[in-house]
């Protein structure tokens, strides 16, 4: 297949890479009046469309009319299974209840996890696949997906399960990772260490047997789990080859930095809260910095320091943190608009933010992220625009024309 008429061929680039960090997050690779070939769901090349290739009639042309084309999104940090919805604490927000509140009413996370233990598997993954072919249709085409609404180890291994069937169902790319220390489920109230306890001893192994997660999670945060937690689940699930990605700093200066950090996490992420030492230690590590903007819009906290984690050579990621009680959007085009709006974010280095870096996160870089000879041809193809910077300016025109997830359109 050869995509003919390209108007800005944005984000290629020669070879494939890893994160992008500090400067190099200010450049994206575009080619103007370009034509792009597929070779069955691979990238193959590129060229001017005064050097058109020559074609025997077998491969098929697709006219992009002057729209451009870019790399799919890459979401590296989403809870897109659950059951239900949580509109009434929604309103709640609205007269004044904090986050933390909601929780200790109990609302939030044990809420969802109430709701999804009483909900079957089939309609679990029934409801989940509505929001699957919902950001499928807003160009993501990799997806990380946590559980942590189970919070006991059959519901854990229920969520893991349901991801698994749409890894199968999807041709997006879906990175799984288990949450169990998400919070601490109701059977366990006013008994923290036990539960620690009992997600290693019980939960670790039973999800490592099954071998259907990709990276273990914390939620590194007041009023949640403890640096000294947080070590000791991590140092556990290390047995089992589960590398770490860590909520940090949402609700609080945390140390989830530091232990992330230590343990080689491949992201730290929400750093809505963070010091001048955090993004030091950022900037001269491999872990990347994953900034959640949409969580900041939904509940009215202080946006990440992404700006100054680049300023400071640190290598940044957006993700849209979809869930049902803090940010249930799955827009990664909204997203890299955030980025640019409330982040101080160039659309060139937002747009690495939800692309390449995103991949990186999800430990995917060498396969997605980029218009690359030999990644998985994961684009999108939108109506005719001016420039790159227009994508995030006109956050809410419906400028995506066509998808395509490994080389086909989405029917």
């Amino acid at each position: 297949m050869i995509i003919s008429n390209i108007g800005q061929l944005i984000g290629i680039a020669a070879q494939a890479t890893s994160a992008l960090r500090g400067d190099a997050m200010k450049h994206v690779g575009i080619l103007e009046n370009a034509w792009l070939r597929i070779d069955g769901d691979q990238f193959a090349e590129w060229g001017t469309m005064d050097r058109f290739p020559a074609t025997d009639g077998s491969e098929k042309i697709i006219d992009a009319a002057g729209g451009a084309v870019l790399p799919s999104f890459c979401d590296s940090h989403s809870h897109i299974v659950y059951a239900g919805s949580r509109e009434q604490e929604f309103e709640d927000k609205i007269r004044g209840l904090s986050y933390e509140e909601i929780a200790r009413r109990g609302g939030g996370i044990l809420n969802s996890a109430d709701r999804l233990q009483a909900t079957s598997e089939d309609e679990l993954f029934r409801q989940s696949m509505i929001r699957i072919r919902e950001v499928e249709k807003m160009a993501t085409g990799c997806l990380e997906i946590k559980t942590g609404y189970g919070l006991t180890t059959e519901s854990e291994l229920k969520m893991l399960r349901v991801i698994a069937r749409i890894a199968e169902a999807t041709p997006m790319h879906i990175r799984a990772t288990f949450l169990g220390a998400h919070a601490v489920g109701r059977a366990f109230k006013g008994r923290q260490a036990d539960y620690v306890d009992m997600l290693c001893r019980e939960m670790l192994p039973a999800i490592a047997a099954e071998g259907v997660a990709d990276f273990v999670d914390v939620f590194c945060d007041e009023g949640f789990f403890s640096p000294q937690e947080t070590d000791r689940i991590l140092l556990e699930a290390a047995r089992f080859g589960m590398r770490p990605k860590i909520h940090a700093n949402e609700l609080a200066v945390s140390g989830g930095v530091q232990v992330g950090v230590k343990h080689s996490a491949i992201s730290v992420d929400h750093l809505e809260r963070i010091e001048a030492d955090e993004i030091s230690l950022l900037a001269g590590s491999e872990t990347i910095a994953t900034v959640l903007p949409g969580a900041s819009f939904f509940l009215g906290m202080p946006y990440g320091k992404a700006r100054q984690l680049i300023d400071n050579g640190a290598a940044v990621a957006l993700a849209s943190d979809y869930n049902p009680g803090s940010s249930p959007s799955g827009n990664m085009r909204m997203v890299m608009s955030l980025g640019c709006i409330k982040l101080k974010l160039t659309p060139e280095e937002s747009l690495n933010a939800v692309t390449i870096n995103g991949a990186a996160a999800m430990d995917s870089a060498g396969r997605y992220g980029s218009i690359t000879p030999g990644k998985v041809a994961n684009f999108f193809i939108t109506d005719p625009i001016p420039s790159l910077a227009f994508i995030p300016y006109a956050y809410a025109t419906p400028i995506i024309r066509t998808v395509f997830l490994a080389g086909l359109p989405l029917s």
